[in-house]
């Protein structure tokens, strides 16, 4: 089985989906920036590791979704989808957190909705949440903020030098 070694900055927790698949919610740094990740890990003969399901949060996002999950009654009240937040991550690209019914079970879909010019729908990036496990689901959110906001901030990578030679 060929598995995938992952170390992140800080590993929070997990939610299980499927006997074969889980949500896990990390924090990581990718060119000198450290974000707050949820994402699709799965366990298979052939594969084992993270899939290309799931988002990256920076710490305003993050902050953004923290507040509107917890808004949310205990127990689910919508008996159809419903849209609760939409936030910009850059130009054309926007987060979208909504209720959800799906085979007659609630949850929550946190997706990135894309509006580019060349397409305007639901991109796969995203998660859904069931509603039973929203409250769990935001003590990790809260940890990976709190484990964010400790980290000393720096500039990002700056980008490296040609290696061309200069001329004398």
């Amino acid at each position: 089985m060929a598995e995938v070694q992952f170390k992140p900055l800080k590993d929070v927790g997990t939610l299980p989906i499927t006997d074969t698949s889980e949500l896990r919610f990390y924090v990581d740094e990718y060119k000198g920036y450290t974000y707050a990740s949820i994402r699709t890990f799965v366990k298979r003969e052939d594969y084992s590791g993270p899939t290309k399901a799931g988002l990256t949060l920076n710490p305003g996002l993050l902050k953004d979704l923290i507040e509107t999950l917890e808004k949310l009654p205990p127990e689910p009240a919508a008996t159809e989808d419903k849209e609760l937040a939409r936030f910009p991550k850059k130009a054309g690209l926007e987060l979208v957190v909504r209720i959800t019914l799906y085979h007659d079970s609630t949850g929550v879909d946190i997706r990135e909705w894309v509006d580019d010019g060349t397409y305007t729908g639901w991109s796969k990036k995203g998660v859904r949440l069931q509603y039973p496990a929203i409250a769990q689901a935001l003590g990790f959110l809260r940890e990976m903020r709190t484990f964010l906001e400790k980290q000393p901030k720096k500039p990002p990578a700056e980008k490296k030098k040609s290696a061309a030679p200069e001329d004398e």
